[in-house]
């Protein structure tokens, strides 16, 4: 049975990003992007809600995947492209020139009985980057089996709240490290039944 795996980069004060979901205060580079990598080697499917989507879409396909390109994003880029990709969006219109045009768009209302089929399935983790507001539905619903909370050196005092005020959740804290030549701290935690 496949685990379902979020990873999300937070600020110390908890926001995973700033006013107007502005991304250029919190700390991504090698280190961040290496971490990601390893989660994706495990990885069977990535989810996304719509917004992280069409970002990730935009940006990951745009990296340079020659062998003169930076080696950890091109292989990044090579896993996004290579693997199985569904979008949890009602609005979400999925061109067929799209660079990702294969991904499976999911409405919210069958998201979490399609998400708990694939789950039932042999097969690679489901993995979700960010998309905060898809995290916090599906750990409201208990469907998240392990949670990775980057937490970085800042204080952005506003932006998009980590999670929702009012969710509740579980965790039990099964490792923590600092990602290389980081002052991020990276805390692995299995989630509970609520």
């Amino acid at each position: 049975m496949a685990k379902l795996v979020v990873s999300i980069l937070s600020s110390l004060d908890g926001y995973c990003a700033g006013p107007g979901g502005r991304l250029d205060e919190l700390p991504m580079g090698l280190a961040f992007d290496s971490h990601n990598l390893e989660l994706m080697r495990g990885a069977g499917m990535f989810l996304f809600g719509a917004t992280t989507y069409q970002m990730f879409e935009a940006y990951w396909t745009s990296v340079d995947r020659s062998p003169d390109g930076e080696p950890v994003g091109r292989e990044i880029s090579q896993r996004f492209e290579a693997g199985h990709r569904l979008v949890v969006s009602d609005r979400l219109v999925q061109s067929p020139a799209s660079p990702w045009a294969q991904t499976e768009v999911v409405p919210r209302s069958r998201a979490h009985a399609r998400i708990a089929e694939i789950k039932a399935r042999p097969g690679g983790d489901l993995l979700i980057f960010g998309s905060h507001i898809l995290a916090n539905d599906l750990l409201a619903h208990g469907l998240i089996d392990e949670f990775h909370l980057l937490v970085a050196d800042v204080v952005l005092g506003n932006g998009v709240r980590t999670f929702e005020p009012g969710l509740h959740g579980q965790f039990k804290l099964i490792n923590q490290s600092q990602l290389a030549d980081t002052d991020i701290a990276a805390l692995h935690y299995e989630c509970r039944p609520n």
